[in-house]
């Protein structure tokens, strides 16, 4: 039966469900608004969180970088080392404010994230749309799992929250969606829903394939700082 026949009998023909990767690029795209929009928000916090970070993993290097000179010159045995540092009260001490300042950022932008994100989410699936602004880029809809038919917001709202046992689950519930031949998440398993893609082509477009090399880039780069700030950390510490 052709689509001009199927429209014609009143019967619709099921949506393609969406990919994976057609479904991270839009998440991820969603995720990178929502996590400006707290930074914003929380932005004072942030800075003041990330000074004392950076104040407290000077002295505790400093710190390390004293100790293990001072062992090595007094010929303590490897296997005593760690717990000679570990007992050290100035070395506790720094490590309590590095962790202390971590707390300084995270606790006032998670709260912050956490609840953009469910008003985001929430929100536009609820809506006309049946989608957040990064699927309706990539024409995807959420949509009922037994008929295809638009959620209701109760629906939606447990989609969301179910959403943390994909996360519980070391993201094994999202990667469901790889080998789910509906293509369900665990979220979607639990909410009865599923993802459609009303997209003409499988394959996702170039912009959304550079979005996702970016990211892979952004990886990369971090991973170098880190590195990079790590062995400075550690030839200072050497002297």
């Amino acid at each position: 039966m052709s689509e001009a026949a199927r429209r014609d009998s009143g019967v619709r023909a099921a949506a393609a469900p969406a990919g994976f990767w057609r479904r991270y690029a839009a998440w991820s795209l969603d995720i990178a608004v929502v996590g400006a929009l707290a930074t914003l928000l929380a932005w004072s916090s942030l800075v003041s969180g990330w000074q004392a970070i950076t104040a407290a993993s000077a002295r505790l290097s400093d710190l390390l970088g004293t100790q293990l000179a001072d062992a090595l010159m007094h010929g303590t045995r490897a296997d005593a080392l760690a717990p000679q540092l570990l007992a050290d009260p100035a070395v506790q001490a720094a490590a309590s404010a590095v962790e202390s300042g971590i707390d300084r950022m995270l606790l006032p932008w998670l709260p912050w994230m956490l609840a953009l994100a469910a008003l985001w989410f929430v929100g536009f699936e609820a809506g006309p749309w049946q989608a957040t602004p990064g699927k309706r880029a990539l024409r995807m809809r959420v949509v009922g799992a037994v008929d295809d038919a638009r959620p209701p917001l109760a629906r939606i709202a447990l989609r969301h929250g179910s959403g943390a046992l994909s996360w519980l689950t070391l993201n094994l519930g999202h990667l469901l969606v790889a080998v789910s031949p509906r293509g369900r998440a665990l979220h979607d398993l639990v909410a009865g829903t599923r993802v459609v893609s009303d997209a003409a082509q499988p394959r996702l477009p170039a912009w959304a394939r550079a979005w996702l090399g970016l990211q892979v880039l952004a990886c990369f780069v971090l991973l170098a700082w880190g590195l990079a700030r790590y062995m400075a950390m550690l030839r200072a510490s050497l002297g």
